[in-house]
C-alpha cells in the first residue's frame, strides 16, 4: 500500500471507549472519523469523502446493518465492514444481503488483522473507482468514434 494515500475511515459505534481505542490504534495509519450513532455517521458521510465504513452491529435506535442499508442510495461507494461482539449468523446474512458488507469482523478486533482488512477494502474501493472512470472514458471514446464514422458515411 503506498504511503502517499491516506484512507478516510469512518467508525460508528455507540461505545465511546471502542471509538477512542480505534482512533488511538489507527490514527497514524488512516484519517479516522468516529461517530457515536448512525445519525452522526450520516452527517460525517455528508461532509467527508469516506472510503471505508466500519460499524458496530448492536447500537440503539439503528443497528449497523440498518445504517449501512440506509446509506446505500446516497453513499454507494464506501466499502463496508461490520464489527460486532456477537456471533449472530442472521446478522451476517443480513449484512451481506442488505448492507453490502465486504467483511464481518468479531470484537475484540486484532489491530493487524483489522489494518489489513481496511487496506484491502480500500484497494477494492480504488479499483471500483478506476473501473468507473475507465468505463466513462470508453463510452466517450465510443461516442466520438460513432460521430466520426457517421461523418465519414455522410461525406
Amino acid at each position: 500500500m503506498s504511503s502517499d494515500v491516506m484512507i478516510n475511515v469512518l467508525y460508528v459505534d455507540d461505545e465511546v471507549h471502542n471509538l477512542n481505542s480505534f482512533k488511538a490504534g489507527f490514527r497514524r495509519l488512516f484519517n479516522i472519523f468516529v461517530a457515536e450513532s448512525a445519525a452522526e455517521g450520516r452527517k460525517i458521510l455528508e461532509s467527508q469523502d469516506i472510503q471505508v465504513i466500519i460499524t458496530d452491529q448492536r447500537m440503539p435506535v439503528m443497528t449497523g446493518i440498518e445504517f449501512l442499508e440506509s446509506i446505500i442510495p446516497d453513499f454507494p461507494d464506501p466499502i463496508r465492514i461490520l464489527l460486532t461482539g456477537y456471533a449472530d449468523i442472521n446478522a451476517v446474512i443480513d449484512a451481506i444481503n442488505k448492507g453490502q458488507v465486504y467483511k464481518y469482523i468479531q470484537k475484540p478486533w486484532m489491530d493487524e488483522d483489522l489494518r489489513i482488512n481496511i487496506e484491502k477494502a480500500y484497494e477494492i474501493y480504488a479499483l471500483r473507482k478506476e473501473n468507473r472512470e475507465l468505463t466513462e472514458q470508453l463510452l466517450l471514446a465510443n461516442k466520438q468514434l460513432e460521430f466520426l464514422l457517421r461523418q465519414n458515411l455522410l461525406s
